[in-house]
């Protein structure tokens, strides 16, 4: 299986939902990130993961400059792999793997090649021969409609079912937008919310963030809570 973990726009907790996921998986998950920028800035997403989720990891494609991959690349002159090579490597790995997670830079439609190649390039590109399972990581506040129901939607124009929204950094007290947006987000979108997981849950030490990972995941089968 292969599962494409993509967020409305950049800083909404992709990772940390990465590596939640990636401890319910469990073993035989190996987490992917085509194209990882800003090196030196903050710790790589993928070292993130690691250490969270104590996963195996892969990192494609590494750029200096916190920006978007593509114009990072083209800023110092570099040429990087495009789509159709990313997706021959995740093919590769899903053959000795019981599950693959990719995770995207920022946004689905954030280039991640000098060629425009997207996520939604390389998920579309990929279900053509695998099992694709999509999962849109979104903010619970203010503004978070429009954005989950544009990602969304560009999704459905491939064809590609989003599997569930994932609630990332929920504050512990919820505002009037964020109680409203538990029922609003699977209404405007039809798509149901699957996971919550807490503000803070990146900088739990390993062990309790993995003993944790599983109700953050389970938190929407009987009504919002998060522990």
């Amino acid at each position: 299986m292969i599962t494409i973990i993509t967020g409305t726009d950049t800083g909404v907790g992709k990772t940390v939902a990465t590596a939640a996921l990636a401890v319910r998986s469990g073993p035989g998950t190996i987490v992917v990130k085509p194209a990882q920028t800003g090196i030196g800035t903050d710790e790589p997403d993928i070292s993130v993961v690691a250490r969270l989720a104590g996963c195996e990891v892969a990192e494609f494609t590494r750029l200096e400059d916190p920006l978007a991959p593509d114009t990072a690349a083209r800023r110092r002159g570099i040429e990087i792999p495009p789509i159709g090579e990313h997706a021959a490597r995740i093919r590769e790995l899903a053959r000795t793997r019981d599950t693959v997670i990719v995770e995207g830079a920022g946004g689905l439609l954030v280039r991640l090649d000098t060629e425009g190649g997207t996520l939604l390039d390389l998920a579309t590109g990929l279900a053509v021969d695998h099992p694709v399972r999509v999962y849109v990581v979104t903010r619970a506040g203010l503004g978070t409609l429009n954005h989950t129901e544009l990602t969304v939607n560009a999704l459905r124009s491939r064809h590609l079912e989003p599997a569930g929204l994932v609630l990332g950094a929920v504050p512990e007290t919820l505002g009037l937008a964020e109680e409203c947006n538990l029922a609003e987000l699977p209404r405007v979108t039809g798509v149901p919310i699957v996971a919550a997981i807490p503000d803070g849950a990146g900088g739990l030490e390993p062990e309790q963030f993995r003993a944790r990972a599983d109700s953050w995941l389970a938190g929407f089968r009987a009504g919002y809570a998060v522990s």
